[in-house]
């Protein structure tokens, strides 16, 4: 790894004095410690180390007070704020944090707080800003209302933190720089500042005195490409610091040097899809000598891409991560998000568990071996009855076992459930965890301990409610910190932890507009124009610190690869960094740009085809033996699904529905049809008898949810309510279109319902020595005015039931059911077989036809035979079964290009 900027620095320092432990090292961050480290091992230095010491921990040293910030903060300025005005904490905690960072940016930045709170709540400014925005009284008012109780509040909050000795960021800036002349006077510290771009205004001043006192050294890190063109961002702060009367005949401004101009090979590549960046990350790899790995830097703009980062990379040996990982990415912190969102659920008495927040928990626990045989249980369970809620007695059934059930149950209070949590963590801990899984239950095992110890010094209320708000913020804002070892193989880190450090060679990822830089994306309550009158930071100055990260990581290197996703989902809108616009109009060397197209294709376009073996022969011989329709349709609509279905005999496995499928929406009404029509099954019906069925229809309805095994919750709310009420309405239609038939004198029996058949021999060979057996399911059989009907039931429209048998060359091989679009009439014809081949059913006239739900009221649409009769089809249907049966021909896949639409 270069450090050329730290050698030279520590170069100078020896130069000055043998003995560095007189000096204190002022750095951006704690990372370049461990490479200065390494530079004095290197140069031989045996003597005492030089203090260390961060720009933060500077300041706060001067201003000698204890900083507050996060959970502690949150609670105790809402305990002032409550004692002001009436506010919930969860409604609190929404505003407070953006208001926060705009308080800190004040104390830090403007001259006077007092100043900016009194414009933010000018009446004419506040009026001048709704009306351009086109509203008037009521964003007025509101405005108004929200800085007329900061104006009162954040003194306050002040006030109180100044009594307990306590001080946020902006607090500690202001209170520094009432001490820095005091400090700089006194001090006997040789100070240096190491690396810096952008000070706040107390930082530049305590510099700045420092050095007109002679008791500091200021060494930044710049570039003649930015440093002397005014138009480049990156070297706005710098040109500035230059400006300063301490540098002058008798002090230099260190350094300015001409890296970026020496000749540098940079690539970069348009990229679809986020992910998609990360598979590149090998074939860059290629490039790159193993042996410069230690040279080498992988920089994510976006640190959700670490661990496809870190799949692709798995051959690397030796690798380095310095950055944080979202804590909200990892599985346990969703479970514990889930587990604070029962518990309020259940604080409001709702009464009932929702399967997928105990599902989320079940699933990103580790859990033992006993635990897990509980949880597959229930898995089946709930997917076998279709368990969308349930009630506590029910979960307690399938779950008391669990040895973490009670955190399922309902708090006695918050501190006692934040005990038990931590009791659960401290005994995940002794499980078989990854190290990723131990630092991230480690981490809020720390969090439940704080927040525990932090709210019993309030006397506001802590509901679960108050908890789960907590503690999504937690999981929201907070990363854990990966280190390891910095000193050789490839670095994995984020922009700012590369500040100081220079590589061979840089690969960064998501160059993206409002990756880098930011833009104006930031949250604040402050507008613009308030932020430039008052000397705060504005997005463009936010840009230029991020445009000298930028140039200043690729200035010294040789190999600079920049990634880009040009696809637009979300909030990415697919545009690339204005850096790498910048470079590609502006810098002094060729860019290569590259496009890595991430379509969608399959890999192979060929259908599958599966050939017949004589294993697969023998599977498709038991299957002749029990045929029924919907085979033979499945068959026809994909070849291989068929194979898959009814020669392997797999199927998919069942999932919980949210929503009534179509199927169950169908079944639904078949039952409760059946459990009707069965009241009445064998006689002749009468007005009376149909009249008494419309009564029934809602018990019919609840008898069929039972045989469902669905819990009757399910139909109480949502679409699942819709869908049970029409299914009410179709099924009144249907004994409403019976009733019209009897009310006209037609006389109408019911024969059979859900008639099952099995077994009824069909003959492939004019010897009939090779034969199918057929088996089924004829929903209903009735006879109207002596014609015996044989009824399907469908939940879609009835289609093609007008058959035509035509002639195919002289053999007359009839094909026309082998054809997907007549599949209700196949079955139906199958159906006629049966009554054919049954002779207690068999009367002269017949007919089948189809009951749509989609169209009840026009009743049964029957089939016709054009043109032959129903040995024509079954001689159709002989030449289907003989084609799946054919041993030369494969299953084969049919791709979309053969549906027809």
């Amino acid at each position: 790894m270069q450090n050329s900027f730290l050698n030279r620095i520590i170069t100078e320092l020896l130069f000055q004095n043998k003995d560095l432990s007189q000096f204190t090292i002022v750095l951006p961050g704690k990372r370049p410690v461990v490479f200065i480290k390494r530079i004095l091992a290197e140069k031989e230095y045996s003597g005492l180390l030089p203090d260390f010491l961060t720009i933060e921990e500077l300041i706060q040293k001067i201003a000698g007070q204890q900083q507050i910030q996060g959970i502690a903060l949150w609670l105790f300025a809402f305990e002032v704020y409550r004692n002001i005005y009436e506010e919930d904490f969860s409604n609190f905690l929404k505003w407070f944090q953006t208001l926060l960072k705009d308080w800190d940016d004040i104390l830090k930045f403007a001259d006077d707080e007092r100043e900016v709170l009194d414009y933010m709540f000018a009446e004419e400014r506040i009026k001048n800003w709704g009306e351009n925005l086109g509203e008037h009284t009521e964003t007025r008012k509101r405005n108004l209302d929200f800085w007329r109780k900061m104006n009162v509040f954040l003194p306050e909050l002040k006030k109180k933190l100044h009594e307990k000795g306590w001080a946020t960021s902006g607090m500690i800036h202001k209170i520094a720089r009432e001490n820095i002349e005091n400090f700089t006077q006194n001090t006997q510290d040789k100070l240096v500042f190491c690396g810096f771009n952008a000070f706040t205004p107390v930082e530049e001043s305590l510099v700045r005195n420092l050095l007109q006192w002679d008791k500091a050294q200021c060494f930044f890190q710049a570039d003649q490409y930015y440093i002397q063109d005014e138009r480049q961002e990156a070297g706005k702060f710098l040109r500035k610091h230059r400006n300063w009367k301490e540098f002058n005949e008798n002090r230099d401004f260190k350094w300015i040097d001409a890296e970026f101009s020496h000749p540098k090979n940079i690539k970069v590549f348009e990229v679809s899809g986020n992910i998609t960046q990360t598979k590149v990350l090998p074939e860059i790899f290629k490039e790159i000598h193993s042996e410069n790995l230690s040279d080498t830097a992988v920089v994510l703009l976006d640190e959700n891409l670490l661990p496809a980062s870190l799949d692709a990379l798995n051959s690397v040996e030796n690798l380095n991560i310095t950055m944080g990982f979202p804590l909200k990415n990892l599985a346990f912190s969703n479970a514990v998000k889930h587990i604070f969102y029962i518990q309020k659920q259940l604080e409001k008495n709702t009464g009932s568990y929702y399967y997928n927040d105990i599902l989320a928990v079940l699933e990103a626990l580790p859990n033992d071996k006993g635990d897990a045989e509980i949880i597959s249980k229930f898995n089946a369970e709930i997917t076998e009855r279709n368990m969308v809620y349930l009630s506590a007695s029910r979960l307690q059934e399938m779950l008391g076992n669990l040895s973490f059930f009670e955190l399922f149950q309902k708090a006695e209070n918050a501190p006692q459930y934040l005990d038990l949590l931590v009791k659960f963590c401290l005994k995940l801990k002794f499980k078989n965890l990854d190290d990723i899984q131990f630092e991230n239950i480690s981490h809020f095992e720390k969090s439940f301990r704080i927040i525990k110890n932090q709210i019993s010094t309030y006397t506001f209320p802590i509901k679960m409610e108050t908890l789960e708000v907590l503690i999504n913020n937690l999981v929201n804002t907070e990363t854990i910190d990966f280190k390891g070892e910095p000193l050789q193989g490839l670095q994995i880190m984020g922009l700012l932890e590369t500040r100081l450090l220079n590589f061979k060679n840089v690969i960064m990822l998501s160059v993206n507009e409002g990756k880098l830089p930011l833009g104006n994306s930031q949250n604040t309550y402050l507008p613009f124009d308030v932020r430039e009158k008052h000397k705060l930071h504005t997005f463009l100055e936010n840009d230029s610190i991020y445009a000298y990260h930028f140039y200043r990581l690729i200035q010294e290197s040789e190999n600079v690869y920049l990634m880009y996703n040009a696809l637009t989902s979300g909030v990415n809108t697919g545009e690339k960094s204005r850096f790498i616009t910048q470079l590609e109009m502006e810098n002094p060397h060729r860019i290569e740009e590259i496009i890595i197209e991430n379509t969608s294709e399959p890999v192979d376009a060929q259908p599958i085809k599966i050939i017949k073996t004589s294993s697969v022969l023998e599977r498709l011989e038991e299957w002749k033996e029990s045929v029924s329709a919907s085979h033979l349709t499945g068959y026809l609509y994909d070849p291989v699904q068929f194979y898959l279905n009814y020669v392997l005999k797999t199927r998919e496995s069942d999932e919980i529905e949210e929503e009534l499928s179509q199927r169950n929406y169908g079944n639904l009404v078949h039952f409760s049809l059946q459990v009707l029509y069965e009241r009445i099954k064998g006689k002749v019906l009468t007005e009376k008898d149909l009249h008494d069925l419309i009564t029934q229809i809602d018990e019919a309805l609840n008898i069929s949810i039972e045989k469902l095994k669905h819990q009757p919750e399910f139909y109480q709310r949502g679409m699942n309510f819709v869908h049970k009420s029409i299914a009410k309405r179709v099924v009144e239609n249907i004994i409403q279109q019976d009733l019209k038939l009897v009310k006209e004198g037609n006389r109408l029996e019911i024969i059979e319902l859900e008639k099952e058949f099995e077994n009824l021999e069909f003959f492939l060979d004019d010897d009939k020595a090779d034969s199918v057996k057929f088996r089924g399911f004829i929903d209903r059989i009735d006879r109207l005015n002596g014609t015996l009907r044989v009824i399907d039931y469908k939940t879609g429209k009835a289609k093609n039931l007008n058959l035509t048998f035509v002639a195919r060359g002289n053999n007359k091989t009839e094909t026309l059911l082998m054809d997907d679009k007549f599949k209700q009439a196949l079955q139906l014809c199958i159906y006629l077989y049966y009554i054919q081949n049954q002779p207690d059913l068999h009367v002269s006239q017949v007919e089948a036809g189809i009951w749509s739900f989609a169209e009840v009221n026009s009743g049964v649409q029957v089939l016709n035979f054009n043109d032959g009769d129903l040995d024509s089809a079954m001689i159709s249907i002989k030449n289907l079964i003989l084609d799946i049966l054919n041993p030369e021909k494969a299953f084969e896949e049919k791709l979309k290009a053969d549906f027809e639409f």
